[in-house]
């Protein structure tokens, strides 16, 4: 166990969290979540206890109460200077005093602060939070509890004030003294498919006839070790709905909390353009510092972060379109960039950057993002060819907001699409800088396959940019709507669209509708979308809308304690203090005044440990943050033999990157594995691809294919033609017999494929096809090459 800040005494001494209970209820794409913190003071001192969780920046915080002997202590929330001061009033009188804040410098890490925890005392403290769920590529909404809190880097001088410069103390996962318990009940209805988890789960059990209700629970007795991760599947996600929840009662009916509040979610027609012809300067922001060599997550197969950041970069780097222009720069304590300004994307350029590819590696030190960003956003813009910047990092920045605000002043230049790598990575900051700039955020583990996210950001960013966004209410007379979530600049094909609105004047007293419409303009189209809804306002307890939409709003003014004006941050206090919910300046507190009798002595200060995170914490033990760690295993080692069978000859770069790309490959390959294997032999196929999409016809891509080269030029239906128009259609026909399960992976990289074909094959296309069907015996046909 380590020591820190004078907080921890002895190696052996108990602590007091003994468990936390989580209760999770899922309404359709909303969460609401209470989780109980049990202490118990085991020793014989008053201990003020104190504990450091992340949490989702999205996550509305809006209830704070400790259960002290029976009694409930029910927390207020106030400006946060002035609870610091209150609280450290109530512990100077020797009364029981309890705090909850966010940490000053990022929005998705919360403190919790129990004092004067008497000898033998229980008390268990509760919050309570509601989120939006994002949703994945494959339909599924994705709930995650956090476990993992990355230490911070610092960008600037520390705040002795900030929890994130504080490191809690690290204990194997068997002498963990606390647990996790956790029921989630999920509704919808459009009916729940399926349920997957990253931890053990009971069976899931329906509690309605049509499967629109279902309850899981984690199984019993689990070490809060990772990320707690849901997956939920619904039969349909994509509907449009507008809901109406019914204010306060005892507030002003025009106020915040007093007047109806409307959620409406869209999902946007958007037409898909043909995307080998979009343009663009694509710079890609890679993250190089020491905690990239760490696994992604603690389960014993998982990859290195920056093997699956490099294996990502290359599949990118190659279903760019031809004539756009490109860069990658990598960073830590200092940083990198490829190119002195970005290049035309061409096949001399493009093998430039896979070569310096192969040996990137975790050993710049820190991470230090701000530096690399400035300098790309000093660079010339190149005229026809908007930025669109791709930023990898496992987010473990300090000042977040400095970076965010960063981002946000260059926000119309740009767009970026930010990734989080491995569990622990700041949600402030991946959905921070995306927001600003209405890109899109995603985070990745183990489970998740970085290459389809990334994929799927990529053809966001080609795609056209939608114009003349507008909501337009079509409401009763003397009723209307104001809106409370910012303006949306950026829309695309497949994203869900969520805004907040209060709706004032006189609610109809009969049963009526309103029509919400969202009107748009792509390419010179006028398009809209359109969807009707009740006026019946639904009563909720926890006023979820409501307080999403107090969330929302805060998250437009709020740019961090250090950034943000005076007079703005009165505006987001008093908007913090009316809903409830949490912001940057405002604290929970709650005191108990009614002890027997006041406590007596010193109050020795304890904090809540976190378990060993498998290899990573070896590494965090024996080297600083910022030093290289290889952790090279036996484990890792395995991957490098997974093409023994398959072994290239050619010279020069194409060998180092069929080295590199089978030393890229997933550590849990084996041999034995089909898929895994598959899937080697997929990226030794793309690793292979020209920047214009095309392959040469050599012994390279016969062995990858199984077959021979002498057959396969006997089987050519066009000998007099190019060779290479045959070598890409094999390799066509080969992805979608032999990698079907990784199309999100290759689809941009086969349209740009079918797009020379038709410029270098024409009407032969058929024929080939037909002929190619027949050597490697797969059954594609022409209709794939848009025949």
């Amino acid at each position: 166990m380590e020591q820190h800040c004078g907080l921890i005494t002895g190696n052996k001494e108990p602590v007091p969290l003994k468990s936390i209970s989580v209760t999770l209820s899922i309404n359709d794409f909303v969460a609401s979540v209470s989780a109980t913190l049990n202490y118990e003071n085991e020793e014989k001192v008053p201990l003020e206890a104190f504990f450091v969780f992340p949490m989702d920046e999205d996550s509305a915080v809006y209830s704070f109460e400790a259960l002290v002997d029976g009694k409930k202590i029910v927390a207020e929330l106030q400006e946060k200077m002035q609870a610091h001061s209150i609280y450290e009033d109530a512990l100077s009188q020797g009364h029981q005093a309890y705090l909850l804040e966010e940490d000053d410098y990022s929005r998705d890490v919360f403190s919790c602060n129990v004092g004067n925890l008497q000898p033998g005392a229980k008390v268990a403290v509760t919050l309570r939070y509601v989120q939006e769920l994002p949703l994945e590529t494959d339909g599924a909404l994705r709930y995650v509890l956090p476990a993992i809190l990355n230490p911070r880097y610092q960008l600037s001088e520390p705040s002795a004030k900030s929890c994130v410069n504080i490191k809690t103390p690290i204990v194997p996962l068997e002498d963990l003294p606390y647990t996790l318990s956790m029921v989630a009940t999920i509704t919808s209805q459009h009916g729940i498919e399926r349920v997957q988890s990253n931890c053990s789960l009971s069976p899931m059990q329906y509690l309605a006839d049509d499967k629109t209700s279902a309850q899981i629970s984690l199984a019993e007795g689990h070490k809060f070790d990772r990320d707690v991760e849901l997956l939920i599947y619904y039969n349909e996600v994509h509907s449009p709905s507008v809901a109406v929840e019914m204010g306060m009662q005892d507030k002003k009916p025009d106020s915040l909390m007093g007047a109806p509040s409307a959620m409406v979610s869209f999902y946007p027609d958007v037409p898909e353009v043909e995307t080998s012809k979009a343009c663009g300067e694509f710079v890609f922001l890679m993250d190089r510092s020491g905690s990239m060599g760490f696994p992604m997550n603690n389960q014993n197969d998982s990859q290195l972060r920056i093997e699956a950041a490099k294996e990502t970069l290359l599949l990118l780097l190659k279903s760019l379109p031809m004539g756009c222009y490109f860069n990658i720069y990598g960073f830590g304590s200092s940083y990198e960039k490829f190119f002195p300004e970005s290049v035309r994307y061409t096949q001399e350029t493009m093998e430039k950057a896979v070569e310096r590819i192969n040996y990137l590696k975790a050993d710049l030190g820190g991470t230090e993002i701000l530096k690399p960003l400035r300098k790309i956003y000093k660079a010339r813009s190149i005229p026809g060819h908007p930025l669109q910047l791709f930023v990898f990092t496992d987010g473990e920045v300090s000042d977040t907001f400095t970076v965010i605000n960063e981002v946000l002043f260059n926000s119309k230049k740009h767009r970026c699409f930010s990734f989080g790598i491995g569990e622990g990575a700041s949600t402030s900051l991946i959905k921070g800088i995306a927001r600003a700039t209405g890109g899109t955020a995603e985070f990745i583990t183990d489970k998740d396959r970085m290459q389809t996210k990334a994929l799927g950001s990529l053809k966001f960013a080609l795609n056209c940019s939608v114009d003349d966004i507008s909501l337009s209410w079509d409401l009763p007379p003397g009723l209307s709507a104001c809106m409370l979530s910012p303006e949306q600049t950026a829309i695309f094909r497949g994203q869900r669209l969520i805004t907040y609105a209060q709706l004032t004047g006189t609610m109809p007293q009969e049963e009526n509708s309103g029509e919400v419409c969202l009107k748009y303009t792509f390419n010179g189209r006028s398009l809209e979308n359109r969807v009707t809804f009740s006026l019946q306002p639904k009563t909720n307890a926890s006023f979820t809308i409501h307080r999403l939409a107090a969330k929302s709003l805060i998250q437009t003014k709020d740019l961090g304690f250090h950034e943000t004006s005076e007079r703005v941050k009165e505006d987001v206090v008093g908007i913090s203090i009316q809903s409830g919910v949490l912001s940057s300046f405002t604290a929970f507190l709650a005191i108990n005044k009614e002890l027997n009798q006041p406590v007596q002595g010193p109050i020795a200060q304890r904090e809540i440990p976190r378990p060993i995170i498998s290899t990573s914490c070896r590494a965090h033990k024996g080297c600083k943050k910022g030093s290289t760690s290889r952790m090279k295993s036996s484990r890792y080692k395995s991957a490098d033999l997974a093409f023994d069978e398959l072994e290239f000859s050619s010279p020069g770069n194409r060998n180092a990157e069929s080295l590199s790309m089978t030393q890229m490959s997933y550590s849990s390959t084996k041999k034995n594995d089909d898929k895994g294997f598959r899937k080697n032999v997929f990226m030794q196929l793309i690793s292979r691809q020209k920047a214009n999409g095309s392959w040469e016809l050599d012994e390279d891509l016969a062995k990858i294919l199984r077959t021979n080269l002498e057959d396969i030029m006997t089987a050519n239906p066009v000998k007099d033609g190019d060779p290479s128009t045959w070598a890409t259609v094999l390799a066509v026909l080969w992805l979608h017999a032999n990698s079907e399960d990784l199309k999100c992976e290759w689809e941009l990289l086969e349209r740009k494929s079918v797009a020379w074909l038709h410029d270098h094959a024409g009407s032969s296309i058929p024929m080939l096809v037909r002929a190619g069907s027949n050597l490697l015996k797969l059954p594609v046909t022409p209709a794939v090459f848009g025949f």
